[in-house]
């Protein structure tokens, strides 16, 4: 019998290949809202219906289709219609970036009436990175509750519908090039040595096999491959191919092939002579005047010394002291889409390089420097991105795939494993913190001294910036005259660590504020009771610097965030008293806070431009891409508000260097506090040229004139927004503006994070579970509260994660054991409990106010207050991350020399 499948009620005859899965396959004939996510059946992703029957798709082998019915999520609506599933995610907005939603709208489509009294079960095959999984819980909930017919799909917000319907695209998502070629890489099996020999015969003989590449194929120079506005703030210590391999998984060569499969063969097929070199793995060994030197200008990446006051008679002035080390560990983002790049030389000979960059321009910049070509001959263009968390501000996958498609004039394709992306890019930095912080009785801050060292890894991307920013904001909130703090970035043998979320502020929070709950408890005061004093008050300076040289300055958002944690802390008690007493489960709570400058790190510029179409609606040109960061629903709301339109009628245009002069991208949550201003300043200046060009037109004056949904009215007249375009074309005007908005314009302030935690501990097992969590969040103006309330809510349940489980361990030869989701647990549906958020609301008028950052602070409070809720629960201080459960049960059969 012949094979026969169909596809979202399409018949397709062709067999798979031997072996083949059913998610390629799908992907191979077009339906790519199939998503990858892992290939070992762990997030769900790839989930479709198999003859109404939820599957992975990836675990499915195809064969296993033929004579059966396959649906998508773009075969599960009905017409123009949305199935009920698709319409409640999208009134829950159970998404950010949407790279989940297909798999998770077909598990939720599947499900038995029964499953839904049981949704950590029901739900447990499928992965969010993003939302915190309570807006998720709403939709399936109310798809079960309201399964009738759906409503007609809602054209006034177009990503929403893209995402649920599986049309939004991706980096992988567009029709592959014409003679598309695939990319691997031969990884370093030493954490240093030098390379002596290559024999690639074997490789190159290969059938199907284009190139191998080797670093003598490689450009000579070296670069940083962070992304930063500025040039100079890292060290650039990176080649595209070397012939000194620095940690396990460093890329030595690349094979280029007619398919990733017989890449991957080739590879393992050349032979390389390696000279092993001694390697240091620990951040403050490699310190030591005598450490191995990892590069030939030494380990030493950065230093920071910031004093005010005199630390040690401050110190000598304190009632109480305490003194303790922090570390935090390696973590991965682990956003589900992975890193992926195509290259090609497009019909007019420029370089396009199509990748998944949080960055578009700089990635250009960086492209065209390394392998010297002038930007108006390279074009780099970045679809929606399935997360990013910091993740795709390096350059990963660019280069190495440029220099294939250079090298082989062909279209090259580079997609990483989920294997590659836990144990061969970039991960947080892990930290070493030495505090030493003393105060008087009421809990006034007398000294805090502090010794930070960071192991950036073998390569310095984005350790100077990571230190400076850890050792400044995170000390933004502390009213103490005598403050001494030195810092270390250090190079190590270790896989290279880069951008995560929190950005060093996380890991130095952790450390201060789990040692201020310690000298609240030898005070004998309450630890909120204990911040408000510790804290700056309103008006107050924050002790260091920002990146621009000002001191931010502390207004009313931390009293409010405090008053409602202290607020919700008691409801919470009173609604939930902790549990009967068990001998083996302890209860406990705790808080903590921090802060963060408004203005990015970075001398970041954001541009946009926008133009009235012929047929009277609006091109929108933004520079940076959507990643979950929510910025393209606000985007659209706030040109719609601009012109005076609905948000249907503006195309949004983003992350394509052919757009925009220049757009330092989307990073450091700068998305609608810089892009979100020069949206608005593009869209002013356009309604400014319409109304002046429409009084003209009409013998008026522009103040009489006043943009409409659709047209112009200049006092009884109307012209239609077409008719102005033509009239302006007739007049030789090209209706078209610009907008700019950099940080230099921003005023130095504090955004404000606060969270409370209620846990249990299981002392036969050392489980920690969270019972309650609350987050207060002084945003400022928050222009979009749902979309706000899930950026909190997704940082708050990464930070569970990583704190409470998630690490990258190594083996003793230096390779990172956890390669894959099975083993590098992220948080699941029945992982968390909802998170209650609040926000303080700024005392200005509205129009007075500022939006603050929130895509990252969020994220810095957990790990300490998750800590502070142990030590509460258990007596006992847990000053190294993660909070695994063999690391807790350990420790609570260890006798205790904490204080009691």
């Amino acid at each position: 019998m012949p094979f026969s499948v169909r596809i979202n009620g399409h018949e397709t005859v062709q067999p798979p290949a031997p072996g083949q899965c059913l998610r390629t396959y799908l992907r191979e004939h077009g339906w790519r809202e199939v998503k990858k996510g892992c290939d070992t059946g762990d997030c769900g992703a790839c989930t479709v219906h198999v003859d109404d029957l939820a599957v992975h798709s990836c675990l499915y082998p195809a064969h296993r289709a033929d004579g059966r019915a396959v649906t998508t999520v773009q075969g599960l609506g009905a017409g123009d219609r949305l199935h009920p599933v698709q319409e409640a995610f999208i009134r829950a907005r159970a998404f950010q970036c949407g790279y989940c939603t297909p798999g998770l709208v077909m598990t939720t489509a599947a499900l038995a009436p029964e499953q839904y009294a049981d949704l950590p079960q029901a739900l447990k095959g499928n992965v969010c990175r993003c939302t915190g999984y309570r807006p998720i819980g709403e939709a399936v909930r109310a798809s079960h509750a309201h399964p009738g017919p759906s409503s007609a799909w809602d054209a006034a917000d177009p990503a929403s519908l893209g995402v649920v319907t599986g049309t939004a695209r991706f980096t992988l998502d567009d029709p592959e090039p014409a003679g598309l070629l695939h990319l691997a890489l031969l990884r370093s099996p030493h954490r240093h040595a030098r390379i002596r020999h290559f024999d690639t015969t074997a490789a190159r003989a290969v059938p199907g096999v284009h190139a191998v590449l080797t670093h003598q194929h490689a450009p000579p120079g070296r670069f940083s491959t962070a992304l930063h506005e500025r040039t100079d703030d890292d060290p650039a210590d990176t080649r595209v191919l070397d012939d000194v391999v620095r940690h396990v998984g460093q890329r030595v060569a690349a094979v280029v092939a007619d398919s990733a499969a017989t890449a991957e063969r080739a590879c393992a097929l050349i032979r390389v002579t390696y000279e092993v070199l001694p390697a240091v793995t620990d951040a403050e060994q490699a310190l030591d005047p005598g450490a191995p030197r990892v590069h030939p200008d030494g380990n030493l990446v950065e230093e920071v010394h910031l004093a005010t006051g005199d630390v040690e008679r401050g110190l000598a002035q304190a009632d109480a002291r305490y003194a303790a080390t922090f570390r935090t560990q390696r973590v991965q983002h682990t956003a589900l889409e992975c890193h992926a790049t195509r290259a090609w030389r497009a019909a007019d000979g420029r370089l396009h390089v199509h990748t998944t960059t949080q960055a578009p321009h700089l990635a250009r910049r960086r492209l065209c420097a390394i392998f010297g070509l002038p930007p108006e001959r390279v074009r780099v263009t970045a679809a929606r991105l399935g997360g990013a968390f910091g993740g795709k501000q390096d350059l990963l996958t660019e280069d190495i795939t440029a220099l294939a498609a250079l090298h082989t004039g062909r279209p090259v394709q580079l997609e990483y494993t989920r294997a590659e992306e836990l144990t061969a890019t970039t991960t947080r930095h892990p930290f070493m913190v030495r505090v030493t912080l003393g105060a008087r009785r009421d809990g006034a801050l007398t000294g805090l001294k502090l010794r930070v060292v960071a192991d950036t890894g073998a390569y310095g991307n984005h350790g100077p910036a990571v230190l400076r920013r850890g050792c400044t904001e995170a000390l933004a909130l502390y009213r103490c005259a005598d403050i001494a703090v030195d810092g270390y970035s250090v190079r190590t043998n270790n896989v290279p660590a880069g951008a995560f979320r929190g950005y060093g502020v996380g890991q130095v929070t952790f450390a201060v504020e789990s040692a201020l709950d310690e000298l609240a408890g030898v005070l004998g005061l309450d630890p909120l009771a204990m911040r408000r004093t510790a804290y700056l008050q309103a008006g107050d300076k924050s002790p260091f610097a920002g990146a621009g040289g000002h001191h931010p300055i502390m207004d009313t958002g931390l009293s409010k965030c405090l008053d409602a944690l202290a607020s919700a802390r008691v409801q919470r008690r009173a609604a939930r008293p902790v549990p009967a007493a068990r001998p083996h489960v302890l209860v406990g709570e705790g808080l903590a806070v921090a802060a963060g400058h408004t203005e990015p790190a970075d001398d970041h510029i954001a541009t946009a431009s926008v133009a009235l179409r012929a047929d009277g609606h609006y091109d929108l040109a933004v520079g940076a891409p959507e990643f979950g960061s929510g910025t393209t629903h606000v985007l659209h709301r706030l040109a719609a508000d601009a012109l005076h339109t609905r948000p249907d009628r503006i195309r949004l245009h983003q992350a394509d260097t052919d757009l925009l002069a220049h757009d330092s991208g989307g990073f450091a949550s700068t998305g609608i506090l810089l892009a979100g201003t020069a949206v608005t300043r593009a869209c002013q200046s356009l309604c400014r040229q319409m109304t002046e060009l429409t009084a003209a037109h009409c013998g008026s004056r522009p103040a009489h004139c006043r943009l409409d949904t659709d047209q112009v009215r200049c006092a009884e007249t109307a012209l239609p927004l077409t008719a102005l375009h033509a009239y302006a074309q007739a007049a030789g005007q090209r209706l078209t503006a610009s907008g700019r908005a950099t940080t230099a314009e921003r005023p130095p302030t504090l955004a404000l994070s606060a969270q409370w935690f209620r846990v249990s501990v299981d002392t036969t097992t050392g489980i920690v579970t969270v019972l309650d969590s609350v987050h207060a969040a002084d945003a400022g103006r928050v222009l979009d509260e749902t979309q706000c309330r899930g950026q909190i809510e997704g940082a708050v349940a990464q930070g569970i994660g990583t704190t409470l489980f998630e690490s990258l361990p190594t083996d003793d030869q230096g390779h990172i054991i956890t390669s894959g989701l099975r083993t590098y647990a992220v948080p699941h549906y029945g992982d968390l409990p909802p998170t209650e958020v609040h926000f303080a609301r700024p005392d200005a008028p509205a129009r007075h106010q500022m939006p603050k950052p929130m895509s990252e602070l969020p994220f810095n409070p957990v790990a300490p207050a998750l800590a502070n809720a142990l030590r509460d629960a258990t007596g006992r201080r847990f000053s190294t991350l993660p909070l695994r459960p063999d690391a807790v049960w350990s420790q609570l059969i260890t006798p205790s020399t904490d204080r009691t």
